[in-house]
């Protein structure tokens, strides 16, 4: 019988981000991309450990910054069905506009982005034909 060398929902890839304010990023990513929170550790005075959601196909893992684990903003680019409804539900959970929906020139994609509240900034698209 072989092993499972990893959860069997999991890609074998995962951001993690270190933010200030990590419930306030998931619960944008709940309410943005309608992430599923998986698993969760708080800390001391409630500070959240380590955490994840998983947005579509893939996990996001998500802790409090600390001394030794300072926040750091990142970059990410997510894939959904509909860019401008996405980036309007990004508007409402918090999240501050970057860039409008658009498509330039002969990319194939319609592209926005929104920065969420540990100042991550969220790249949406939408393939378009």
């Amino acid at each position: 019988m072989s092993r499972k060398w990893k959860p069997e929902t999991y890609s074998s890839v995962s951001p993690y981000l270190v933010v200030d304010g990590a419930k306030r990023v998931i619960d944008f990513l709940q309410e943005t991309f309608g992430a599923k929170a998986l698993r969760g550790c708080n800390g001391p005075e409630g500070a959240i450990v380590h955490a994840e959601v998983c947005i579509d196909d893939t996990v996001v893992m998500i802790s409090d910054g600390g001394p030794n684990w300072p926040p750091y903003q990142s970059h990410l680019h997510v894939y959904v069905p509909d860019v401008d409804a996405t980036y309007r539900r990004a508007l409402k959970a918090g999240g501050v506009s970057v860039q409008e929906p658009q498509q330039r020139g002969d990319d194939p994609g319609r592209r926005c982005g929104v920065r969420d509240p540990g100042g991550n900034t969220w790249w949406i698209a939408t393939q378009v034909e």
